[in-house]
């Protein structure tokens, strides 16, 4: 299971002694009673949208629908020379019972960004004021993606984002009215955490889950949850289709000696986004570990699914025999829940990121818990073309949340948070074509109190964006650097773990960079510090914009 831990784990494995023993929902489309936009005041002038998709932006999780987490230089608005002078030109804080949980969209001018304990805001991006609030059912993980209403005159704009109770969600863009909402998976561990994906009218949504985590409980009947992929209409939130990362659908297995009834086959959840390839018709998606033996070939694995169907075009599977369930590492207590065979957790956290090469081929490159980097060739139903070992991998990853591609490298942040301050952290830049390594660089050692100390640690487990020139890595004491991507040389510092003034008066302050990475648009750099929902997070309650001062 990748880094989600603490806060959301915690509330997991409370609630699952509550639920009944013999859960085993399969999902079914539901509506929700009426999420709504909060009747708050805001300080933003009202002002028309427009068309959000004019002009430079960074939509959803990857920038592009390849999930490259590459912006070009016209988006950017920066050069190599302009990093290197970027400072603080405002701070949101979030209010002490909220704190950012996603990844900033950048549309139109506004900034779309999910919160915890449940909600959505759009800012402006030039300011920090802010236009609306939509008040969802749960904590808001995944990046936000903004398309069109089709059928609409004149066309009207939504928010689509997921939330950690499996909701899926289309709000009006400009207004923050509520469209429709929908629950992606009724099984009481669904979660989305990865950002649905817009494309042609259709909104891809990927499925996640905690039940490993509720599996380490031996009253729980473990297990039944199976990773998906829902496509939507985006207009109506109409079912299209659905596919299982599974087939199968759970049985009972066996019954443990305190009388418990097992389940399975489960898990393979989709902690990312997918991924669209137009010129092949389908979309790709990473998985997750097995939580029952055996563990199914769709687990820890790259899938291609057809964009029209959604029917299993082809699996490439990394880590065989990966059965997972929390708590069962411990030696010296595990329990009949446990597998027989206890897998190393290498889940894929990472969207596959598709690339053209300079043959005139194409090539998938992903990072995996394992400390993997993987090439693989998506006209030979994922042939893999190349591996790299970047880091030595653990639960926590390895390379875990996103890594960036341009036309020549892919750029793998690594964690290795297990391994300690010595170990953790780095960046890879790895050549597409050939799997080559051209440089690797780990993070200047920082002053901390003690061995203990979290500054003293830098894993690199935050997703890493990149512009031409510029690769940015956040790592989990709270900061930020800029490399130059021709040698790995840190162009830029900026330690976020500090308090700040705010522009909406609430006091704030950073902590942990983790999950999401930094956004980058005409200019500026956004990015949240203080990401609460992992083993090593730190809180924090802040959004930062960062630009070039003026001549």
């Amino acid at each position: 299971m990748p880094h989600l831990r603490c806060v959301v784990m915690i509330a997991a494995v409370l609630t699952a002694s509550v639920l009944p023993s013999t859960v085993h929902a399969q999902a079914t489309p539901e509506v929700l009673g009426m999420a709504h936009t909060l009747g708050v005041d805001t300080d933003c002038a009202p002002t028309p949208l427009g068309n959000p998709l004019e002009g430079s932006m960074w939509n959803g999780w990857g920038a592009d629908a390849r999930n490259t987490r590459h912006q070009s230089a016209d988006a950017a608005g920066l050069t190599v020379a302009d990093v290197e002078r970027l400072t603080l030109k405002w701070a949101y804080g979030f209010t002490e019972d909220q704190f950012v949980s996603s990844q900033p969209t950048v549309v139109g001018g506004r900034i779309y960004i999910g919160t915890g304990p449940g909600g959505v805001r759009a800012l402006d991006a030039e300011t920090g004021c802010e236009y609306w609030r939509f008040s969802a059912h749960a904590i808001v993980r995944s990046a936000i993606s903004i398309g069109p209403l089709h059928g609409t005159t004149p066309t009207r704009y939504a928010a689509y984002f997921g939330d950690l109770q499996g909701n899926v969600y289309a709000v009006d863009a400009e207004t923050g009215t509520h469209l429709w909402t929908k629950r992606a998976d009724v099984h009481p561990y669904a979660r989305i955490t990865g950002a649905p994906t817009l494309f042609e009218g259709r909104l891809y949504v990927p499925v996640s889950s905690l039940e490993e985590a509720a599996a380490g409980s031996s009253d729980y009947a473990c297990c039944t949850f199976r990773g998906q992929v829902v496509a939507y209409d985006a207009a109506t939130g109409d079912e299209i289709w659905r596919t299982y990362m599974i087939e199968d659908t759970p049985r009972p297995t066996r019954i443990s000696p305190t009388g418990v009834q097992f389940w399975g086959p489960a898990g393979a959840a989709i902690w990312s986004a997918p991924t669209i390839d137009p010129a092949r018709g389908v979309l790709y998606v990473a998985t997750g570990d097995a939580y029952t033996e055996p563990a199914a070939d769709t687990s820890d694995a790259v899938v291609a699914l057809d964009l029209e169907t959604g029917r299993t075009v082809w699996v490439q599977q990394t880590t065989p025999n990966d059965v997972y369930v929390v708590g069962c590492d411990d030696e010296t207590n595990r329990g009949s829940h446990c597998p027989e065979v206890l897998g190393p957790d290498y889940d894929f956290g990472q969207s596959p990121i598709l690339r053209d090469l300079p043959n005139g081929r194409s090539i998938l490159a992903i990072g995996q818990k394992s400390g993997i980097g993987w090439g693989m060739d998506p006209d030979e139903e994922g042939a893999i073309l190349w591996q790299n070992e970047v880091g030595l991998g653990s639960i926590n990853g390895g390379l875990q949340w996103g890594s960036a591609a341009d036309a020549e490298h892919v750029y793998f942040a690594n964690s290795d948070i297990h391994h300690g301050p010595a170990i953790a952290g780095g960046l890879a830049a790895v050549n597409l074509e050939t799997g080559q390594r051209a440089w690797y660089v780990r993070p200047p050692a920082v002053p901390c109190a003690s061995p203990n100390d979290r500054r003293c640690v830098q894993a690199q487990s935050a997703a890493v964006t990149l512009i031409p020139g510029v690769v940015f890595s956040g790592a989990t004491n709270g900061i930020m650097r800029a490399y130059a991507t021709t040698d790995g040389r840190i162009l830029w510092t900026q330690q976020t773990w500090q308090d700040y003034e705010t522009v909406n008066g609430v006091p704030a302050s950073g902590g942990s960079l983790d999950a999401g990475g930094p956004t980058i648009v005409n200019g500026m750099v956004y990015m949240y510090s203080g990401y609460t929902m992992g083993m090593s997070g730190t809180p924090g309650n802040v959004l930062l914009a960062f630009g070039v001062p003026a001549p």
